[in-house]
């Protein structure tokens, strides 16, 4: 779901992967592998979010109520 995301954004800022990576300081691979597992760390999510130019929003949402926390 994550990385779907991250493509759509990638579209969007007309950036290469390889543009995010060098921004994230990392490589393309690293962050290609995090991608397929859609696998991100807090610290890499707000990483790629300023990187990316945009704003992170983590929440959680109460099933039964709807209520974000």
């Amino acid at each position: 779901m994550v990385s779907e995301k991250i493509r759509i954004l990638l579209i969007k800022r007309k950036m290469t992967m390889s543009e995010l990576a060098d921004k994230m300081e990392t490589t393309p691979q690293n962050l290609s592998n995090k991608l397929s597992r859609d696998n991100f760390t807090q610290k890499e999510m707000q990483s790629m979010s300023r990187a990316l130019a945009c704003k992170l929003d983590i929440s959680f949402t109460l099933e039964e109520t709807g209520e974000q926390v």
